[in-house]
């Protein structure tokens, strides 16, 4: 049985997909000579270029030293809202709280409340943190300050062995980070051998935790990665001299990257995940393109003969930009501006992860085709030194494996309906877990067991209750005091108190109301004009300075749920309350903030899932309009997105299936945390199109390239895939191991990120470029490269070609 394809007479090979010449047979335009100025500069100019890189390379370096000082574990605020409101409403005025509040958790392991050794013990730890000249503490409020039997035992835990003192601090949000772990460090090492385990727990010492170890899991991931890539490497270029070369393009891609966050840093926010995200992705991207590069300098280099001269080394520079190098910005080209649709979500720890991306792409970039090429010819033929293995510089050998790729893909061609039911079935399946996706921010879990952040924050849960650890904070702000409201607005306000303490999923509600309703149950709240107030005992005025304002006109009630921050239960009584806080009217001068970790978490993820579907929509136009300038094809594009769509949500099925049910997560050694990291799925999103379109590009080129000079339609998929297959094969077992080397080293999300990435890039460097994309090419023929008002390129010739 014969199949009808045509090929079209020999001709001059066309510049590469994405800069054509426009300007017609035998003219060139100025884009199409710039591979030539690029190749010809950099030869006459090489040691001098050389020189400069080295110099900027060791800028960067210490520059990117100084980046983990400067990063943030906040960017989780929406500016506006009601979270941020209540944040800010509770630093000044209030004792136990301020410009960063914490939790000081004392666990005496030798002694119990009613042994005098107790109290005495728990009281010097006390005292010990609040006079840190580190700390800068402004006041307590807890155990240690009351004297009151009755009013001290709210905070001792259900051991008698468990405190807990509320501190707060005049330290910035962004100081408290960076000295909060050095603080703990050395309050672990003195308490420690005492018996006793002092933890102090808030969103900052979480975050400044997560900072640190963030910050050593880079350095794990390093020294795992750099090996890993260099061995993978060396099997596909055999010989050192291109391995090295190779990983120098990833590492000064992510040095000039980190050096260029560390300034910017200085003057905004920037998320700690900006680091983790940006080195990964650099890494990963910058090998893969100096790969490319460096594979068809090679090949460019044997076709000039044993000994090339300088001038012939200048030549294969040159058709080398011509070709990978002119792939490689429109490969990057797409990856940036699929990356810069993230800047649409309004929230900072997204702006950041977004800014760390496209900064690494774009020094990517410009490092392969800029500065690799510089190397390329002061190494010249020298690009094989030190051979590993046994060398494949046999045409045949070479032959053989392309055979091999092209028999593989025309078995797929020639059952196209079979092999794509097959693939889209087998992925279709793998997607199926997404619709139970789930998304929060991330709390305490994201740190280990044994941190002594996590088990501040454990032991408080256990001894006082799951939600004692974050409640929902109800803010409650008068025109006028409190003190010098109306019996019927103190009504409202006690109404209000009681409402939230009834509503379904709310453990208590911690307040002063109650405190006050003993002292005057008709106008509780006349106690806390000036003259009364002297008159309270010492223990409730200590209460009343807690929850009331200095200046008598924000009271705070603080809602206890059931279950932690991100629970459902929690997330729906967190509905409840602010339902249940609208009652008071802002004309009759009330203003009402409801905040709290839930309450972050959920504005957070709003604007997230707000913007999804624009960032989506905007992002997919956007790679159509690319691939649709680079391959001149209409369907091709439409068809890439589809097969993304598939790819992407059988990621997320995978994902959900390991950290949000379980599924082999303990025998990974991963965190079972019941959701996603609420920035990894749109972060995914983005990542997974730009770098599936990164290898549709790599593949499509050939291709397209190969059916402009013969017209045929199936044979050109055929010699495509044989052409380029071992390369993106390659390429993506260096993209897997970098980004599983992050996932076995890193914190929560970048697990879920680095899991995600390795999962994406083997399903599209296997399903998706080697059976769907053939068999989806098949079935569409000659209408894979129809554009309306373009001809069909190449003179067809009819051939008889075996199937």
């Amino acid at each position: 049985m014969t199949e009808r394809t045509t090929r079209s007479a020999p001709r001059e090979p066309a510049l590469p997909v994405g800069l054509e010449q426009a300007a017609g047979p035998g003219r060139r335009g100025p884009l199409s000579r710039l591979p030539d100025r690029i190749a010809g500069f950099t030869r006459r100019r090489r040691r001098p270029l050389a020189a400069l890189w080295l110099l900027l390379l060791l800028m960067a370096g210490w520059g990117a030293t100084q980046l983990t000082e400067s990063l943030s574990g906040g960017g989780w605020y929406v500016s506006g809202s009601d979270s941020v409101a209540a944040a800010q409403r509770v630093t000044n005025g209030f004792e136990g709280r301020g410009a960063t509040s914490l939790t000081l958790v004392v666990k005496d392991t030798r002694h119990a409340e009613g042994d005098p050794a107790f109290a005495t013990r728990v009281r010097s730890v006390a005292d010990r943190v609040l006079n840190d000249p580190d700390l800068k503490a402004t006041s307590g409020y807890g155990y240690t300050t009351l004297a009151a039997e009755q009013t001290r035992a709210s905070f001792l835990g259900r051991d008698h062995r468990t405190t807990l003192v509320r501190i707060g601090s005049r330290l910035d949000d962004g100081t408290a980070r960076r000295v909060l772990p050095e603080i703990q460090g050395k309050l672990s090492d003195e308490y420690s051998p005492q018996g006793l385990d002092v933890a102090l727990v808030s969103q900052a010492a979480l975050w400044g935790e997560v900072n640190h170890l963030s910050e050593r899991g880079l350095i794990r991931a390093e020294l795992v990665t750099l090996p890993l890539i260099m061995i993978v490497l060396l099997l596909l270029f055999r010989s050192v001299a291109a391995a090295l070369a190779s990983l120098l393009v990833g590492i000064t891609s992510v040095a000039f990257t980190l050096g260029l966050l560390a300034v910017i840093a200085r003057h905004m926010e920037l998320s700690l995940f900006v680091q983790n995200a940006a080195t990964m992705l650099g890494l990963g991207v910058g090998v893969d393109y100096s790969l490319f590069v460096i594979m068809r300098f090679k090949g460019e280099l044997r076709a000039e003969g044993q000994k090339p001269s300088a001038q012939a080394v200048e030549h294969a520079v040159t058709r080398t930009l011509r070709t990978s190098g002119e792939t490689v910005v429109a490969s990057g080209v797409t990856i940036v501006a699929a990356m810069s649709t993230l800047f649409l979500v309004d929230l900072n720890v997204i702006w950041s992860m977004a800014l760390g991306a496209v900064l690494v792409v774009a020094f990517a970039i410009l490092t392969s085709v800029l500065l690799l090429p510089v190397l390329l010819h002061l190494l010249g033929p020298r690009i094989e030194w030190g051979t590993v293995g046994r060398r494949r510089r046999a045409r045949g050998t070479d032959q053989r494996d392309h055979g091999r790729w092209a028999a593989v893909t025309r078995a797929v061609m020639r059952r196209p309906v079979l092999f794509l039911v097959i693939s889209l079935t087998g992925m279709g399946l793998l997607a199926v877990p997404s619709l139970g996706l789930e998304t929060f921010t991330p709390d305490a879990r994201v740190v280990p067991a044994t941190s002594a952040v996590r088990e501040g924050y454990d032991t408080a849960k256990d001894q006082f209750g799951v939600g004692s650890a974050s409640p929902i904070q109800v803010v409650v702000e008068s025109r006028t005091p409190l003190a010098q409201r109306s019996a019927k607005d103190s009504a409202r306000l006690v109404r209000l108190h009681d409402e939230l303490a009834g509503l379904r999923g709310a453990v208590r509600v911690d307040s002063v109301v109650d405190a006050l309703r003993k002292v005057d149950a008709e106008t509780p709240f006349a106690a806390l004009a000036p003259q009364a107030m002297s008159r309270l005992p010492d223990d409730l005025r200590g209460t009343v300075r807690h929850f009331v304002s200095a200046d008598s006109r924000t009271l705070v009630l603080e809602v206890v749920g059931g279950d932690t921050a991100s629970a459902e239960s929690v997330r729906k009584l967190l509905g409840s309350v602010r339902a249940e806080s609208a009652g008071l009217p802002s004309a009759d001068g009330w203003q009402v903030y409801v905040g709290g970790e839930t309450a972050e978490g959920v504005d957070a993820n709003k604007v997230i899932s707000d913007s999804l579907l624009t960032v989506i929509g905007t992002m997919l136009a956007v790679i159509y309009l690319l691939l649709l300038l680079t391959f001149r094809s209409v369907f091709l594009p439409l068809v890439a997105i589809v097969m993304n769509l598939v790819s992407m949500a059988a990621t997320y099925g995978v994902l959900v299936l390991v950290f949000q049910d379980g599924l082999g997560s303990g025998l990974l050694g991963f965190d079972e945390s019941g959701y996603l990291t609420n920035f990894v799925p749109v972060l995914l999103v983005t990542l997974l199109f730009s770098l599936s379109t990164d290898y549709e590009v790599f593949l499509l080129s050939r291709v397209r390239e190969d059916y402009v000079s013969t017209g045929d339609d199936t044979g050109s998929v055929a010699r495509g895939m044989a052409a380029t297959a071992p390369l993106i094969s390659g390429a993506a077992v260096l993209m897997v191991a970098v980004f599983t080397a992050f996932a076995f080293t890193g914190i929560l999300p970048i697990q879920q990120i680095g899991i995600g990435m390795a999962v994406a890039i083997a399903l599209d460097a296997t399903v998706v470029r080697l059976l769907v994309v053939p068999a989806s090419m098949r079935l569409m023929t000659r209408w894979n490269w129809w554009m309306p008002g373009r001809k069909a390129p190449g003179r067809r010739v009819p051939e008889e070609v075996p199937s």
